[in-house]
């Protein structure tokens, strides 16, 4: 059961320093998947929609946000901080043949460490999310982020994605072109606390 399972044991040089990302960049909107049913496994897993990240990747988030609201786009995210449980369950609950696409719990994921974030982009202007190559979490080449097919209008949004975000400090992820891990995840422990209460002070 994952919420018995604990997590490796692995520590990072920073202390944990979760911010909602929101409150730095007010353009950012949230569509939390994992907020409600709509995922791949049709399960609510927070009970709360918060997207929470390290300081410093939050800090690198706005700076991408403002260089989408430059082109006439606002960050849409699916999903950021992750604690270790929910990858776990993710992981027992995926079929072999679609393992690549979930995190491997036992080395701990850069969500579990506040330092991953999927996303999309929204038009400033009416509000609407863009359209890609593939939808969110969804299994199969088209979400790999040099996939050749779809619409070239497709491909520019997802491309234009990856190149705005890595100029901010973060790499995407073979697999996922929505998923972007933080240049400094390393330095960050895995964390298992609940997403309602991660980044709260008593």
């Amino acid at each position: 059961m994952a919420a018995a399972a604990t997590p490796p044991l692995e520590t990072g040089k920073l202390a944990p320093d979760l911010i909602d990302v929101t409150t730095i960049s007010p353009s950012i909107r949230l569509d939390l998947r994992y907020a409600t049913s709509n995922n791949f496994m049709s399960t609510v897993f927070y009970r709360e929609a918060r997207a929470l990240m390290q300081r410093p990747a939050a800090e690198a988030l706005d700076r991408a946000a403002g260089n989408f609201a430059a082109l006439g786009y606002g960050i849409l995210i699916h999903d950021a901080y992750r604690p270790w449980r929910v990858t776990k369950m993710f992981w027992d609950a995926t079929p072999l043949e679609h393992k690549q696409y979930v995190a491997d719990p036992s080395k701990g994921s850069r969500h579990n460490r506040g330092c991953a974030v999927d996303l999309t982009l929204y038009d400033l202007e009416t509000g609407r999310p863009i359209r890609t190559t593939s939808g969110y979490d969804e299994f199969s080449p088209r979400a790999h982020p040099l996939y050749p097919g779809g619409t070239s209008l497709e491909r520019w949004y997802r491309d234009t994605i990856r190149s705005v975000m890595e100029r901010a400090g973060f790499r995407t992820y073979v697999w996922e072109w929505w998923h972007f891990d933080y240049d400094g995840w390393r330095e960050y422990p895995i964390l298992n606390v609940p997403l309602e209460e991660a980044g709260r002070s008593d």
